[in-house]
């Protein structure tokens, strides 16, 4: 019997910080895809949807903020889970991204550690 994995999406247009956290989810054991900004990541999710999205908030062409909008007016993944992770770390930054939607709000840098434990804790619920 198969076991299913867990479907992460990295959406961040740094390509060093993708690449990082995709060998770090991998070794997690997550089924990992990545998008570069808003537009791809549409895409992506529309290709198949993931269980939660890491999700930066400075990008070109639709930035995290106007992603999370949208991800959240669509009924059909209303179950994903968006983790924010950004440098933008100002409460006001914070409170609008929480009120579009995001789970949870990490600033960077992070602890991968901390990263990795609210993922695993995120999906477990």
């Amino acid at each position: 019997m198969r076991v299913e994995r867990n479907r992460i999406l990295i959406i961040d247009d740094e390509p060093q910080i993708v690449r990082a956290l995709e060998l770090l989810m991998q070794r997690e054991g997550f089924e990992v895809r990545s998008a570069s900004d808003g537009i791809e990541a549409l895409s992506a999710i529309e290709d198949g949807a993931p269980d939660l999205i890491l999700l930066d908030l400075m990008m070109p062409r639709m930035d995290g903020f106007e992603l999370c909008q949208k991800i959240r007016s669509n009924p059909a993944w209303k179950n994903m889970i968006i983790v924010i992770l950004t440098a933008k770390g100002r409460d006001i930054e914070r409170e609008k991204g929480m009120a579009l939607g995001a789970d949870h709000y990490v600033t960077k840098p992070f602890s991968t550690r901390e990263v990795v434990q609210l993922i695993k804790s995120a999906l477990e619920h």
